[in-house]
């Protein structure tokens, strides 16, 4: 594989609720995320042997541009509201405090981290992937060794509208666990969704909406119905005009559901999209063989006592 890229957060908080508390520092802290993050890394590094790899970050979580086009958009997620940057973002106390460890490790390692002013992860991973593919990287069939030449890592099917056989954009989910995700390529979008690329997903996740990121999608059109009028007309343009027009594959009771949704319709798309042109300065994501910071590392290892989880990373990045 040639390139990796994490989304970061939807990984630390898997690792945080599947592994137990009871994982802890030397001072006693929870370091469960933190553990099961640098495991998780170490698997992929070792069973994917990518050249590069980006854990990718939430810079802001929750978007002005995304909020100002749907004030509802991960609202129900906020805990406090901030002036003078994002805002807070509920999650566990515990899980929080691991999240500056896992910046401090991931530096040491030399492991690239990366996120972009004013935009998600999705945003940062979007934007890595259309210069990938932009750059026109010599590519056999979209593969290489029979498995994608960039592959995405994530929990978080927002990320499926990436995915493209031409350019070899798979997104590795971990819906039975790290070790055995689902491989999601555009046959994957056919078999699952009924919808053939991952254009055509973005296009069925506006019209399904989303209530886990605060996306109320058209009442009464679910998933099936989307993909359905998406396989007749071909595109969410095509849809909306043939409900304009009352042509035929659309049901009268579609055409009103459609009409009522009108003035979401006409914002969705831009928030459910992910930026392919996020502010990502220049990105040195080539994977080290040894430590960056060896000395900072070694401190690290000793604070939170996780060194088979180091370890472990080390040895990937060393054999692969």
């Amino acid at each position: 594989m040639r390139l990796l890229l994490l989304d970061t957060a939807s990984l630390y908080f898997r690792a945080y609720f599947g592994l137990p508390d009871s994982l802890r520092s030397p001072a006693g802290e929870p370091v469960n995320a933190v553990r099961g993050l640098l495991d998780m890394i170490a698997f992929l590094v070792t069973e994917h042997r990518p050249e590069r790899l980006v854990a990718c970050w939430d810079d802001d979580w929750r978007p002005a541009f995304r909020v100002e086009a749907i004030g509802s958009y991960k609202e129900h997620r906020v805990l406090e509201r901030r002036d003078d940057g994002p805002d807070v973002e509920e999650m566990p106390d515990d899980l929080r405090a691991q999240v500056p460890v896992i910046v401090e490790l991931l530096e040491a390692l030399g492991i690239c981290r990366v996120g972009a002013p004013g935009y998600e992860a999705d945003d940062v991973i979007g934007t890595l992937v259309a210069r990938e593919v932009g750059a026109g990287a010599p590519r056999t069939g979209g593969q290489d060794e029979g498995g994608p030449l960039v592959g995405i890592v994530t929990g978080d099917r927002d990320l499926f509208q990436l995915v493209d056989d031409a350019a070899g954009v798979a997104v590795l989910y971990p819906a039975r666990g790290i070790r055995d995700p689902d491989v999601v390529d555009q046959a994957r979008l056919v078999e699952k969704y009924a919808v053939p690329t991952g254009t055509a997903y973005a296009e069925m996740a506006v019209l399904r909406g989303d209530p886990s990121d605060g996306l109320p999608g058209v009442a009464g059109i679910g998933e099936k119905t989307a993909a359905k009028l998406l396989a007749t007309f071909g595109t969410l343009d095509r849809v909306l005009e043939a409900a304009a027009a009352g042509e035929p594959g659309v049901t009268p009771s579609q055409r009103s559901k459609i009409a009522a949704a009108a003035d979401y319709l006409a914002v969705a798309p831009g928030v459910v999209r992910v930026a392919a042109d996020a502010p990502v300065g220049d990105v040195d994501d080539a994977l080290p063989r040894a430590p960056r910071d060896t000395e900072a590392l070694t401190a690290l290892v000793e604070r939170w006592g996780v060194r088979s989880s180091v370890d472990r990373v080390l040895r990937a990045l060393a054999e692969r």
